[in-house]
């Protein structure tokens, strides 16, 4: 922002139903300069339109997925082609709600922007979220359904095998995203999920480039990752599983060492921060800025694996948002993972900013 848009905001905050003619008196400037510079502070999202609404800052807006989440748990040996005995759970899910739950509930100020059906599911998802975060940017879609994602996992809890259903996703387009720009441009970090059209993806990385507005992307899967542009300048952050990370860097990763030159790769396309997840191993960090590393895990008994990813992003995100550098912003993230690992929950609900101190401490001396 220039000068004079910097004033006319100040205006518009003290007195939202200022007139143009008032802001022009107050500034100096022509009714028609005024109303110039009202509309460059409407395109670049620090006010919503007429009247002046101010968008809602918050810390963290999160983009993406957000789905009913079922998981079926054989109780013995999984054997494929046949009945296997197993009991079942529905939780609400998607990678950037369950991030933007485990934000809230740690204390930070996030808010969620994603689709969902007119259905009981969708309705559902949405009164469950608002508990912990604002869901002002989401909305509901006439006449689809909400996603699905169904994991069958093995007796320790790992997963065998997932199904998506995220047809829903097909139907956000760039015009809804620059609809709901205020939220974005008055948020510190953004965290986007590759749940959306590929279109949608680059030109939220790009204007967020061209905004200077922290980004952290985290791929859904080694499939969707494949919709992200070439370009990755504007990316703050990528948080990566190994398959997402080979998907993305072309390098296949046999030993410890691929896990950095993948980062590497990675760092080349664009992206300054690369965190690359490697299970019950831990991770392994790389930044622009020369910071690399290995962060092994704290024992912990698993109970289930889904939703550590998805807290292990929070955490980061949370040390991102205190400043931390990238090695203590991945401990921050890796214990929120712990926690999670030792629930059945997606997002465990014991979680909260006591219980993220207490183990931080507990696996960090």
């Amino acid at each position: 922002m220039n000068e004079k848009e910097s004033l006319i905001l100040h205006l518009v905050k003290e007195d939202p139903f200022i007139s143009q003619i008032d802001l022009a008196e107050q500034t100096g400037l022509s009714r028609s300069a005024a109303a110039g510079y009202v509309s460059s502070l409407i395109r670049q999202g620090k006010i919503l339109g007429r009247a002046y609404v101010l968008p809602d800052e918050k810390e963290v807006i999160c983009i993406g997925g957000a789905n009913v989440d079922r998981k079926i748990q054989v109780i013995d040996k999984l054997e494929y082609g046949t009945s296997n005995p197993g009991y079942s759970s529905q939780s609400c899910g998607g990678v950037a709600r369950n991030i933007a739950e485990n934000l809230g509930r740690i204390g930070i100020d996030a808010a969620l922007m994603t689709v969902v059906g007119d259905d009981h599911q969708g309705q559902w998802l949405l009164d469950y979220t608002k508990a912990f975060v604002d869901i002002g940017p989401s909305q509901q879609i006439l006449k689809k359904t909400t996603g699905t994602y169904t994991a069958v996992l093995e007796r320790d809890g790992e997963m065998a095998v997932a199904l998506a259903d995220m047809c829903i996703y097909d139907a956000v387009s760039i015009e809804m995203i620059e609809k709901k720009w205020g939220y974005l441009a008055s948020a510190e970090l953004v965290i986007l999920d590759t749940n959306f059209p590929a279109d949608v993806l680059a030109h939220t990385i790009k204007r967020c480039e061209e905004e200077s507005i922290p980004l952290c992307i985290t791929p859904v899967s080694s499939a969707k990752v494949k919709k992200l542009p070439r370009n990755l300048s504007g990316v703050t952050w990528l948080i990566a599983n190994q398959r997402e990370a080979e998907a993305l860097s072309g390098v296949k990763i046999q030993n410890e060492g691929d896990f950095f030159k993948s980062a590497e790769a990675i760092l080349e396309k664009g992206a300054k921060k690369v965190v690359i997840t490697r299970g019950d191993k831990g991770l392994v960090y790389f930044s622009k800025q020369g910071e690399a590393g290995v962060l092994l895990p704290p024992k912990v008994a698993v109970d289930d694996v889904t939703g550590a990813g998805d807290s292990l992003v929070a955490g980061i995100a949370y040390g991102h948002l205190k400043g931390l550098n990238i090695k203590d912003a991945c401990k921050i993230g890796m214990t929120c993972s712990q926690i999670t690992l030792q629930s059945h929950e997606t997002v465990n609900p014991a979680l909260n900013h006591t219980r993220l101190q207490e183990a931080f401490k507990q696996f960090f001396k």
